[in-house]
């Protein structure tokens, strides 16, 4: 799993900070989340292989995390895109982009299939043998999820060591061994398959939570997930400030990892009133020590 961060400022976009936006490679899917303006400038400085976004994952309707989506979109058609692009976020999604594309005349030129949210409960938006992807709602000035991405517990590992001791275990019995089934030789000997495999890979797991105050009712979601990424607005000092624009702390943020057991903790969504950001970490530390600041182009990774 490899999370890229684009973008990890709120509000205004300058020359040196940039709107929440980040790339999540798992399981061979390259998930967009989040996409604030200047996001497709961000994804050609990293790299980012814009053929391979499918799915765009947008946790609510301020600027600072959707202004970008409609120039991508456009984008996506002047490189001539086929491919249908899914795109996951708040009931009224689909009539910012639709409306924007009729009052410019333009048109997508590939489907663009919608997917609204406005559930109040965490639920299941997206599925398939490898990955599931499950809403996380929070609590902000206007309609907003975070998004928890879960990989499912992948195939055995083939032992070939112990596998080349039985001539009668070929090439074509691999994958009903890498499926769990036990080998049955000519002489009706059963071996196992625990005796011919090992266990998968851990499944791995990483939570987006974008623009919401402190709000407990997430931790039971995101219990002992392996990556948690938690909007950090301001420094406790601004307390007062974080709940009226409904907004999180550092300290609150590393409390709510704290409570949820998550394996790392990382902020971002910094405000642009604060001109180096070395409290964040070091306020969030004190509460949940594994913690680490965003920057646009960093890296995290997990194996």
């Amino acid at each position: 799993m490899k999370l890229t961060i684009l973008g990890c400022h709120s509000a205004t976009p300058k020359t040196t900070t940039h709107p929440t936006a980040q790339i999540l490679e798992i399981k061979n899917h390259s998930f967009l989340i989040d996409c604030g303006e200047g996001t497709q400038v961000q994804m050609r400085k990293y790299k980012v292989k814009f053929s391979k976004i499918k799915r765009i994952f947008i946790s609510h309707l301020h600027g600072d995390h959707v202004f970008g989506l409609i120039g991508l979109i456009s984008t996506f058609r002047l490189l001539n895109r086929e491919t249908e692009l899914t795109v996951y976020g708040p009931k009224g999604i689909k009539e910012l982009i639709v409306t924007q594309l009729r009052l410019s005349e333009s048109f997508a030129g590939y489907p663009i299939k919608f997917h609204e949210l406005s559930s109040k409960e965490s639920e299941l938006i997206f599925e398939d043998k490898k990955v599931a992807v499950y809403t996380i709602p929070l609590k902000h000035r206007i309609y907003t999820n975070g998004f928890l991405f879960k990989e499912k517990i992948g195939e055995r590992k083939l032992d070939m060591k112990e596998i080349s001791k039985y001539d009668e275990i070929e090439i074509c019995d691999y994958q009903n061994l890498k499926n769990g089934k036990d080998f049955k030789l000519s002489s009706g000997t059963i071996i196992k398959n625990e005796k011919l495999t090992t266990d998968p890979n851990k499944p791995l797991s990483y939570a987006f939570c974008s623009d919401t105050m402190y709000h407990e009712p997430i931790i039971p979601i995101i219990q002992n997930v392996d990556l948690l990424y938690h909007e950090a607005t301001f420094l406790k000092d601004k307390e007062d400030l974080a709940l009226k624009t409904k907004h999180s702390t550092a300290q609150q943020a590393a409390m709510i990892a704290k409570k949820a057991n998550v394996g790392k903790l990382i902020l971002g969504h910094f405000s642009n009133r604060y001109k180096t950001y070395e409290g964040f970490e070091s306020e969030a530390c004190k509460i949940f020590s594994n913690t680490s600041l965003t920057s646009a182009g960093a890296v995290f990774e997990l194996n």
